[in-house]
């Protein structure tokens, strides 16, 4: 076992994605990742092994345990005795009932580090709802930040984006939390929820305009502005230019120097407020040529500039392949899978390489004899 954080051992009652995400960017990182599942298994199983699963859970080792039964809360309890972290995403109340709500484990372990991952937070007037990814994206404002700029209809981010940060942000807190109890030794209650990391996420820019409390930023861009995705003869690019220099270099490219001086343009916060005007005028030039053109005067004036890849043009793409992002290994009940390798690289204590998924049980026995 490699990774900075071998010889941690986590312990995960999550599911659907959030929690298992969180725990699976621990257990690349060299952690001891054991999922506690009902009989019935993850939700994102689907019945089997399914790509998704694998995504959140792989490297994992998987026990199977019916909490209702007495026999299997002892288990816990012993398996809660022997961790470091313990990962809950259970909405609030669910926990204490089956006998793991943080006081009764922090009596079995002092020194537990015990996470509790939560939709919207575990008091208030939405803490009964049942909360997936899009209530999240509706809540935090990322829907209306991602409306329509022609018929005003908010609309969502077609990935689990509330789920994929929360579990980022949860897997930096445990970090933290294992840090103060290196030093301190104390272990402590960590919790999050979604809706205040998404709210938290969206701050710097996306709700940049609630920041004064006294008025409005003059330089904000406005909510509704077209995003910089630019249409060419023959696919299409994205293109920006958030500096002077840019912005220089953007004009001589698309031949439009008068614009450098233009009142709406001169200054980066005049850019801002005009967004949507000067990119319509920027993607009338480039819907006129071709995008391997646009994309090598772009670069030699330094705008930053990109192709918009397809899913499947990603998988051939010469810096990912440079960066050896995209790796492949055996998934019993899938056959060949590809997954994305961890994103930060250590120079002493290298990640593992991503690994399998667990079948549902699979190392009941072992962990159980590990008990013993």
């Amino acid at each position: 076992m490699s990774g900075p954080l071998r010889g941690v051992k986590v312990l995960d009652l999550t599911s659907v994605v959030s929690g298992p995400h969180a725990a699976m960017i621990l257990c690349d990182q060299g952690a001891d990742v054991i999922k506690v599942e009902a009989p019935e298994g993850d939700i994102m199983r689907r019945g089997g092994m399914a790509p998704g699963f694998v995504s959140s859970n792989r490297g994992k080792r998987s026990i199977v345990l019916d909490l209702k039964q007495p026999a299997a809360l002892t288990v816990l309890h012993k398996l809660i005795g022997a961790s470091d972290v313990l990962v809950q995403n259970f909405r609030p109340g669910v926990a204490e009932r089956l006998g793991f709500g943080e006081p009764a484990c922090r009596a079995i372990n002092p020194g537990l580090i015990y996470v509790s991952i939560s939709g919207v937070g575990e008091t208030g007037p939405y803490v009964r709802k049942r909360v997936y990814d899009p209530v999240i994206q509706a809540l935090s404002g990322l829907a209306d930040i991602q409306r329509d700029t022609e018929t005003g209809r908010p609309r969502m981010v077609r990935t689990l984006i509330a789920d994929k940060t929360t579990a980022l942000a949860a897997a930096q807190a445990i970090c933290a939390a294992l840090y103060n109890k290196a030093v301190r030794g104390e272990g402590q209650h960590v919790r999050l929820s979604m809706l205040d990391t998404m709210v938290a996420y969206l701050w710097p820019e996306g709700l940049g305009d609630l920041t004064l409390v006294d008025g409005v930023d003059p330089g904000a861009r406005p909510v509704a502005t077209p995003d910089l995705v630019f249409k060419t003869l023959d696919g299409h690019i994205t293109a920006g230019a958030l500096s002077d220099a840019e912005w220089r270099g953007m004009c001589s490219v698309i031949g439009r120097p008068e614009l450098i001086d233009d009142p709406r343009c001169r200054t980066g916060a005049a850019r801002s407020a005009h967004a949507a005007e000067r990119i319509r005028l920027v993607g009338e030039v480039f819907a006129t040529g071709h995008s391997a053109d646009w994309l090598v005067r772009l670069d030699a004036a330094q705008v930053p500039c990109a192709p918009v890849l397809t899913r499947q043009e990603l998988l051939s793409d010469p810096q990912i392949a440079n960066n050896g992002l995209i790796v492949t290994f055996d998934q019993p009940g899938l056959g060949r899978v590809r997954q994305a390798r961890p994103a930060a690289r250590f120079s002493g204590t290298p990640s593992r390489p991503p690994g399998p998924a667990p079948g549902l049980g699979e190392h009941t026995e072992a962990i159980l004899a590990e008990l013993t």
